[in-house]
């Protein structure tokens, strides 16, 4: 047993990894489309829906522009996906010494650990790739309302001549220009702006997640006897319980989203906190805006996590170790 957990702990870190860097380069594009969406208030849409959102990026910034903020993600990713896969692992591991069978509430508290404690990783990844995603919504609306060009809000905590003038294209703010700003000015602090709002977020998503995939990819099994599943049923696994679970907490992210956008635009309101951020958008923009960008979210954690599970269960990383699963399984 002690072997098994020696060898098959390096080997998740390498599964969690590989499979966010290959779902994150797959889906990026739509997680951007995402961002831009939910940060758009009342009476000043320049993104009708998700395709006009990206082919209007495409036309006004590149092909590569549907990729901002994808380098902080790729560089994170790995971190990210990796505690959040083996901090599930070893909660389930804990609540199942008694060697009974893991029942929903404790499944649903072994998420509840995982997503606490990925926070750490994902909630400064978030807030840098908010940034760098939504640059291109702010310059689109400086074009279409010149007039309240001059009004722009700006994050206090951004000050620097990157964005001091309103300017006719995407201003090309890097992550590192933003970290070292916010670690000047907040300290680190500053990189877990929205952390209560994460938590809120990816807390409940994993503790809908983990039980719902657990218990759709038992279907898949061919017998009792034969705990083997086929890799296009973890796929589908995945994608169905990270699409269901993304929906669910929808809310949550737009609220997530709209306070770790440090640069507003003309006439966009801050918030301080949660409450008064879900107060605000009840108030200005009715219930139906906390489902911003929900079709485009359940599009990315879908293959994103579809993805995680086939590289998960195929036991890529116990390959790259010179292992395979059957042989550690086994031992």
């Amino acid at each position: 047993m002690a072997q098994h957990q020696q060898i098959s702990l390096p080997a998740k870190l390498i599964n969690g990894g590989i499979a966010g860097m290959v779902g994150v380069t797959c889906v990026f594009p739509i997680d951007l489309a995402k961002t831009r969406l939910q940060n758009q208030r009342s009476g000043q849409q320049v993104y009708k829906n998700m395709l006009d959102c990206l082919i209007k990026t495409v036309k006004s910034e590149g092909y590569f522009g549907m990729y901002r903020g994808a380098a902080v993600n790729l560089t994170l990713v790995t971190p990210e996906k990796a505690i959040k896969l083996a901090a599930n692992d070893f909660f389930r591991h804990q609540l199942s010494k008694d060697g009974g069978r893991l029942t929903v509430l404790k499944e649903m508290l072994s998420g509840c650990g995982a997503g606490m404690c990925q926070v750490i990783i994902t909630t400064p990844m978030e807030m840098l790739k908010i940034q760098l995603q939504d640059a291109g919504r702010l310059a689109a609306q400086q074009r279409l309302i010149p007039s309240m060009a001059p009004a722009l809000k700006l994050g206090a905590v951004l000050s620097r001549s990157y964005n001091t003038n309103p300017a006719p294209h995407v201003v090309r703010v890097s992550a590192m220009q933003i970290t070292r700003e916010l670690l000047q000015t907040k300290g680190v602090p500053g990189l877990y702006r929205g952390l209560g709002a994460t938590l809120m977020r990816d807390m409940p998503f994993s503790m809908v997640y983990f039980p719902l995939f657990a218990h759709l990819h038992q279907l898949g099994r061919h017998s009792p006897e034969d705990p083997a599943v086929p890799f296009y049923w973890s796929f589908v696994s995945g994608c169905l319980a990270g699409s269901i679970a993304a929906v669910t907490v929808s809310p949550c992210d737009v609220v997530k989203t709209r306070l770790q956008s440090l640069k507003k635009g003309a006439n966009e309101e801050t918030y301080n906190g949660v409450v008064d951020c879900i107060r605000k958008i009840l108030r200005k923009e009715g219930p139906g805006a906390f489902l911003k960008g929900a079709s485009c979210r359940a599009l990315v954690i879908a293959p994103l996590f579809g993805i995680a599970q086939v590289v998960y269960f195929v036991g890529v990383g116990e390959f790259l170790l010179g292992y395979t699963p059957q042989s550690i399984c086994s031992s």
